[in-house]
């Protein structure tokens, strides 16, 4: 499998870890709705061009780790996967409108966290081997 997403002029392999929360940190992904939360947030993914490297979701709270296309912003996915999921979440599932009643299922906010395949210690070894300018007062060098 090829790891790359390759554009008429671009190379990129972006990832990144996400992680956000039920409202109120209620355990209520079990069963049936743990198991349509999963399912809905693959057809959102498939829809925005994001492949799923790994995910759990859990009682409370749901991690992603998704390779994504470089148009894509992660604040505007996070809230594509947890508007629509919870719109259909609590609308298939009445329990969860009376726990709920305010229409907000996820906490506000979410972790994100970039990865990849090159570490900061790699990418700043590799920029150490570079000339320096003898006044660069930063860690902005000229070649």
């Amino acid at each position: 499998m090829n790891d790359y997403r390759y554009g008429s002029h671009t190379v990129t392999r972006l990832t990144v870890h996400i992680v956000w929360v039920t409202k109120y940190r209620y355990k209520v992904l079990k069963g049936d709705i743990q198991k349509r939360c999963r399912q809905l947030l693959i057809q959102i993914c498939d829809t925005e061009d994001v492949r799923i490297l790994g995910g759990v979701v859990s009682k409370d709270h749901v991690h992603m780790h998704v390779e994504y296309p470089p148009s894509l912003m992660i604040s505007e996915f996070v809230k594509r996967l947890k508007g629509r999921s919870s719109r259909l979440l609590q609308r298939e599932y009445p329990e969860l409108q009376k726990r709920y009643w305010g229409k907000h299922f996820w906490a506000i906010g979410y972790g994100a966290w970039s990865t990849g395949n090159v570490t900061e210690e790699m990418v700043q070894e590799y920029l150490q081997h570079h000339k320096t300018s003898p006044n660069d007062k930063n860690n902005f060098k000229l070649e």
